[in-house]
């Protein structure tokens, strides 16, 4: 079967290296909330929502295509794990056959049901401030859950390949 939509092997590990440095620190930079200075730099913004304080009020500004400054801690381990994870969940197994593309399709469906599954979930049932981060996870999960999903049943197939010899 040709599947030319699939990345070369070797992007697998490339993910690797990505994702997990990428994870690693999202979870440490979520937890502890750090930031490093020198990440602080002006980037190009499309939109930017501005708020200031003044005459006891609280005034917004809608700002769209201006430089901003900003800590690029989060949109760099994003980046990280977005990239990661596509170079992981989209690179080619070595002996790449009809019946991986077919545990490959499945794993997408499972994933993308748990994922939207989760969402509908925190839709009914989580508010506020706790919805935004919910819907910053849910950018990474879909492609986690078929990650996860996809590599536990390659175990599972070569684990019941190795016990038939």
């Amino acid at each position: 079967m040709k599947t030319n939509y699939l990345l070369p092997n070797q992007c697998k590990k490339i993910g690797w290296f990505l994702f997990i440095p990428g994870f690693i620190l999202g979870i440490l930079q979520l937890i502890f909330e750090f930031k490093f200075d020198w990440l602080n730099i002006k980037v190009f913004a499309i939109y930017d929502p501005y708020f200031s304080f003044a005459n006891n009020g609280i005034t917004s500004h809608n700002l769209f295509f201006h430089i901003t400054k900003t800590n690029a801690l989060d949109e760099i381990l994003g980046l990280l794990l977005i990239i990661g994870s596509i170079f992981i969940a989209l690179s080619k197994e070595k002996s790449e056959d009809e019946f991986i593309s077919k545990i490959r399709l499945e794993s997408l469906v499972w994933a993308t049901y748990v994922n939207y599954a989760i969402l509908a979930l925190a839709i009914l049932f989580v508010f506020n401030i706790s919805f935004y981060y919910v819907m910053i996870f849910n950018m990474f999960t879909l492609l986690i859950f078929f990650i996860i999903r996809f590599n536990w049943m390659i175990y599972k197939l070569k684990k019941s390949i190795k016990n038939e010899e």
